[in-house]
């Protein structure tokens, strides 16, 4: 019969040991609120920073995104539901982080079992705020970037065009973007500068998005030349 393996005392544990172990049992025991109040003040900061983008955002600038020109106006609004959402995930991950979440714990019953149960059940619910803490920060940069770049195309975007007169007379066409009308005459503001058209002579006027180019009316067509006799 042959004997198994036999366990041996080992050294006996120094000062150093000693210090380290109560040390290491002491961030155990405290690392979880450490975490938890690095949340709180996470949040608050981020909140601070937050607070001054919106007023960033309030700042005077074109508010009417219709007037941008597309597709800007619709890369406006898909830029503010990027921040939205992420704003949403940050408040969930960062109230996540500083108070928990929302479960019972059990409780210990004497045993040294159920008390080094707790302890590993602290130190998960640790790793778990400092992961949502991270993942709160995340969002809420991409949020700001999100809500800055919204403002940017909102500020500096193209504008719309606005749409051009196409009118019609007996003996030519104009067209360009009205700029005033008064004593019966039609102001409009062509490429090649302000012409005026009395308001008698106009035979048809409409809208137009861009005007045609230039040609003279009732231009006959080119004729093709003769072919060549060899």
């Amino acid at each position: 019969m042959t004997a198994g393996p036999r366990v041996t005392p080992g050294p006996a544990a120094t000062p150093a040991d000693r210090r380290a172990a109560r040390r290491a049992q002491d961030l155990l025991a405290h690392e979880l609120p450490r975490v938890r109040e690095a949340a709180h003040a996470w949040r608050n900061g981020l909140a601070g920073l937050f607070v001054g983008l919106l007023g960033f955002g309030l700042v005077k600038g074109r508010t009417d995104v219709s007037k941008l020109a597309p597709p800007y106006g619709a890369l406006v609004g898909a830029a503010l539901l990027l921040s939205l959402l992420c704003g949403t995930v940050a408040v969930l991950h960062l109230l996540r982080a500083a108070h928990g979440a929302p479960r019972t714990v059990p409780l210990a019953t004497g045993t040294g079992a159920d008390a080094a149960l707790l302890h590993a059940q602290d130190h998960l619910e640790t790793l778990r705020s400092v992961r949502a803490l991270r993942l709160g920060v995340a969002h809420t940069l991409l949020c700001a970037a999100a809500l800055v770049t919204a403002v940017a195309l909102t500020w500096y975007g193209p504008v719309r065009e606005a749409l051009r007169l196409l009118v019609r007379t007996a003996t030519a066409d104009f067209c360009g973007q009205p700029v005033r009308v008064a004593d019966g005459r039609l102001t409009l503001k062509t490429s090649t500068g302000e012409v005026t058209v009395s308001l008698a002579d106009v035979v048809g006027l409409g809208a137009v998005d861009t005007c045609p180019a230039p040609a003279a009316r009732g231009a006959e067509k080119p004729v093709a030349p003769p072919p060549r006799l060899s």
